[in-house]
């Protein structure tokens, strides 16, 4: 496979990683409202434990599992991020 093959290939899983990433977001936000409703807080740290355990179980690699749980850091900041800005209004 040439580079340029590889990197058409790697545009199209950056796109699919965006409506991911988005989707995702927009669950958040639907979680954001049921926890608004029933007046629970935001930030669920045994769920976030959870989802670090089962997505470094899943690891196959060639990313290590501190690199995973990173990502998945940063993914469940901003999705916390905007959850506290669209129900809350907190900045």
């Amino acid at each position: 496979m040439r580079i340029d093959e590889i990197r058409d290939e790697i545009d199209r899983l950056d796109s699919e990683l965006l409506r991911i990433f988005n989707e995702r977001a927009s669950l958040a936000l639907r979680i954001g409202e049921i926890k608004k409703g029933l007046d629970l807080p935001v930030y669920d740290p045994a769920r976030e434990k959870r989802i670090f355990a089962r997505m470094t179980s899943e690891n196959e690699g060639p990313l290590d599992d501190q690199a995973i749980v990173r990502l998945f850091e940063r993914v469940i900041d901003e999705s916390r991020r905007l959850e506290r800005i669209m129900t809350r209004g907190e900045h």
